[in-house]
């Protein structure tokens, strides 16, 4: 028999939810708030919260320093890529392993997952090198590539997972109806997987366009996306932590305003098959 949540337990939860939550938003809210300090304010000791005086020039500096829509339109172009053929490679892949599934899946999943455990550093030289020599340094398509290999893992495991919860006698009834196996995949299996692919989708864009290490190490101007604009901002000379925190608000925003608009969609992909 379940257990009636009481109101002072349901309190209790709704604090700490709120704690949390807050000490997580806590970094992002800092870094948005010092963007409009003077660099003196920035680094001033002890740090003022709200009783500062307000600049918009970290702004308008950063946009003078840098071309900051070429670097926006680079993460776009990147993490759309990336996913998109992530995508086309994890559907087919995915419904064989939910479906079709051999005495070695779940030894092939595993595998998949364990490539996530290797630290990129180790496999930097080797990867820089073939991207050298076949033109790909400081492109676009070498870092949606890229990107695309090291979240692959990701997108398989999750789209197996939504795939294991449709039930595959709707499969077998569309082969019984003349349906091929192409028209059994994007006709019968992906609308039904709708919410899961979905949230997939959106959270491997995040993924990508938060990628900074694969950024950073294969390009140098060309196909820079937001993660290298903010490092930019990182000199010789020192830290700046005012204008590094206006390229930082600048990088972010646009990710958080999609995980905002998409929340309901990511939290209905998220429990896809929760509930039968």
């Amino acid at each position: 028999m379940a257990r009636a949540v009481t109101p002072q337990r349901k309190l209790v939860f709704t604090v700490i939810a709120w704690v949390i939550g807050v000490l997580i938003f806590f970094p992002v809210l800092w870094t948005v708030l010092t963007s409009f300090k003077t660099e003196a304010e920035a680094i001033a000791s002890p740090p003022s919260f709200l009783m500062f005086d307000w600049t918009l020039e970290n702004y308008a500096e950063v946009q003078e320093r840098s071309n900051y829509l070429r670097h926006f339109w680079n993460s776009v172009v990147i993490s759309l890529g990336s996913t998109a053929l992530g995508l086309v490679i994890a559907i087919p892949a995915a419904w064989s392993m939910a479906f079709v599934p051999g005495r070695r899946t779940k030894d092939v999943l595993m595998w998949m997952l364990s490539t996530k455990m290797l630290p990129p550093v180790g496999v930097l030289i080797p990867i820089y090198l073939i991207f050298r020599d076949v033109g790909l340094l400081d492109t676009l398509l070498g870092l949606v590539i890229v990107l695309m290999l090291i979240n692959l893992p990701i997108i398989i495991w999750m789209l197996f997972t939504y795939f294991r919860e449709i039930p595959g006698e709707i499969l077998e009834a569309a082969r019984m109806d003349g349906a091929t196996l192409r028209e059994e995949v994007l006709y019968v299996l992906t609308p039904m997987a709708v919410p899961g692919i979905a949230s997939t989708l959106l959270l491997n864009i995040i993924l990508a366009w938060n990628e900074a290490f694969w950024t950073l190490n294969l390009t140098a101007a060309n196909a820079a996306p937001l993660t290298a604009f903010i490092a930019s901002y990182s000199s010789p000379e020192g830290l700046f932590y005012a204008k590094l925190s206006a390229a930082s608000t600048m990088a972010v925003a646009p990710i958080l305003l999609l995980g905002w608009f998409s929340q309901k969609q990511l939290v209905r992909g998220l429990t896809f098959g929760a509930v039968k």
